[in-house]
Formats: C-alpha cells, structure tokens, sequence
C-alpha cells in the first residue's frame, strides 16, 4: 500500500470518527490504568460496569490495596480472568505506592514493570494518558493491519512495527483509537461491514462484500 492511499485511509476515519477515544470511563490516570488491566479478554462495556462500583468504593493505590484480593474479585468478579487480575492490580498497587509515591509512571520501562502491565498496556497508557504517539495492537487492530493491507505482520510486534513506519505523522498519535473504533464498529472479525465503510476503495481485503444498490422500478438491472 502507497503513502498517498494511507494518508487518505487516516483522513477518512478522522472525519468519521471526529473524536477518536478510550471508551473506558476513568477521572484518573490511576483508574484508566486499572481499567485498562482489566479489559485483556474483556469488554470495555463489561469492565466500565464494574469499575462504576469500585471506583465509587476505591480509585487509589492504597485504597484499592486496602480492599486486598477478595475485596476487590468482590467488585470484578463479572470480568474474566477477575482472580488472575485482582492478584496482579494489588500487586501493581503495591509497587505504585512503594515505588512511585502512588502515582502512575509514564516511562515504557516503569509501565512494564509493573504486575499485569504488559506491552500492550503500556502503549495504550503512554498514548492515551500521557500524549506519546504509540500504537497498541489488539485484536482489532491486528485484525485491520493484515486484513486491509495497512500493517502486515505475523505477530502482534510485527504489525505495530509496521504501523509505527508507515502511519502519516499527523495522525499518529490518534491512529489507535481511529483504528480500535472502525475495527469494533465496522470492520468487524466476522461480517465486515463493507457496504458502510468509509475507506472500502482503498482497503486491499480482497474479500469485500459489498451490497449492491437496490434498483427502482422500471429500472434495469
């Protein structure tokens, strides 16, 4: 795919989506960190369901290690993999507070090495809460790399190696949440929504299915 036709695709999803976000509900860097631990394998409908209680009860390091893991699997337990992330979330607590004065770090090192933080997550907290032009490939973006010919790649590292060279400057820093919305939305893994995508004569799927027209009558076919 040429330069010209990727700058197109980045101007076509920025009119569509004007306000390309998280669709996590957070007040805090604190409590998107926890959300965004909380969403791997999970839906961000499922975890703003929880986190609406918990943060009312505990939104800070210290209060949500107070709660200890069977105070907070109490609030997360809808989410999957809720033991497995209560255990990291309090040790993550526990290092924020002994660490870093109970503030979120915003270096991909610190981020990294906090329990349950992995690259992923990283990405997604230095874009979204501290501005970095990063690329966090989940399903959805890995899925839209391969499919419209975007980011190529065998694996997650791969795809965003290659967004990181080829996605024009200006819209870098959005580009995540650009691609995460048209991939949730509209370039959906089973029944891509081509008749409704903005970008379809550019995208290199070479399985589109597009509606045809419905013919009036008297019209031919």
């Amino acid at each position: 795919m040429n330069a010209e036709k990727r700058l197109e695709i980045f101007k076509r999803l920025s009119r569509a989506i004007p306000q390309p976000t998280t669709e996590l509900e957070y007040n805090s860097t604190f409590e998107l960190l926890i959300a965004v631990i909380l969403s791997a394998q999970a839906t961000d409908k499922g975890v703003n369901i929880a986190t609406r209680k918990l943060f009312k009860v505990a939104n800070t390091p210290q209060a949500i290690f107070d709660l200890g893991i069977a105070g907070l699997e109490s609030y997360i337990k809808t989410i999957g993999l809720y033991h497995a992330k209560a255990k990291n979330i309090i040790a993550c607590c526990e290092m924020l507070i002994q660490q870093h004065n109970g503030l979120v770090p915003n270096t991909r090192a610190a981020l990294g090495a906090l329990p349950g933080v992995g690259r992923k997550t990283a990405n997604v907290m230095l874009n979204t809460a501290f501005g970095e032009p990063t690329i966090a490939v989940d399903t959805h973006l890995f899925r839209l790399g391969n499919r419209t010919k975007l980011a190529i790649g065998k694996n997650v590292l791969q795809v965003e190696q290659k967004y990181l060279k080829t996605i024009p400057k200006q819209f870098m820093h959005d580009a995540h949440h650009l691609l995460i919305l048209h991939g949730r939305y509209t370039c959906t893994a089973r029944k891509p929504k081509c008749g409704e995508c903005c970008i379809a004569d550019l995208c290199e799927y070479p399985h589109k299915v597009i509606p045809k027209p419905h013919l009036m009558a008297g019209e031919a076919a």
